[in-house]
């Protein structure tokens, strides 16, 4: 008889389950994604890395696309923080900067991959649009509602779509001009042109 008495009950009390579980899968696939890309990313080897097996993922993702996305969001959750210069100007051309950086470095590639796999799925799409981190509406929200604490913008701005009408440029002119990354002037045209003159408020 092989082990001690009280070894399976060590093993069932030291079982990772729940957050912890979880927290574990979504490193694993964290790694996974940096190391070999969206297009590298396997059910089996985030579970070979996480020490689990695939059951336990695919009963919180349902597919490798959605486990990406959950990935991807945990990756950049730290980048998504709104930035607060004092300025309405200031800190949307802090975020297009930070974002436009993000999409042209290697995470880029892993968003890229993200979206073309999703596409074909409109839920999940849409999830990754709004959650990735690359400013999803609540962040463009929180900068809009201190501009307009300050006299900046209108409160008939504090929208989602008008929000995120910058971010929305953004992202055409990836689609658009197929370009790795987009010149600084273009986001300085990208606010000043249309951000700060459909959010201000009328004189």
């Amino acid at each position: 008889m092989s082990g001690k008495p009280g070894d399976d009950v060590r093993t069932r009390a030291t079982r990772r389950r729940g957050a912890v579980l979880e927290q574990a899968i979504l490193r694993a696939a964290i790694d996974e994604l940096v190391e070999f890309g969206y297009g590298g990313l396997t059910m089996d080897g985030v579970a070979n890395r996480a020490g689990t097996n695939k059951n336990a993922i695919y009963r919180r993702w349902p597919s490798r696309a959605a486990l990406g996305i959950a990935a991807y969001r945990e990756m950049v959750e730290a980048q998504i923080q709104p930035p607060d210069t004092g300025q309405l100007r200031k800190d949307v051309l802090t975020l297009l900067r930070r974002i436009n950086r993000g999409l042209s470095s290697p995470n880029g590639d892993i968003l890229r991959g993200l979206l073309a796999s999703a596409s074909d799925e409109p839920e999940l799409f849409t999830q990754l649009l709004e959650q990735a981190g690359d400013g999803a509406s609540d962040v463009w929200l929180t900068i809009l509602e201190r501009a307009v604490a300050r006299g900046e913008a209108s409160p008939e701005a504090l929208r989602p779509r008008v929000a995120t009408v910058a971010l929305v440029l953004l992202r055409n002119e990836y689609i658009t001009r197929g370009i790795a990354t987009v010149a600084d002037n273009v986001l300085t045209e990208i606010v000043d042109q249309v951000y700060l003159p459909l959010v201000r408020r009328a004189e």
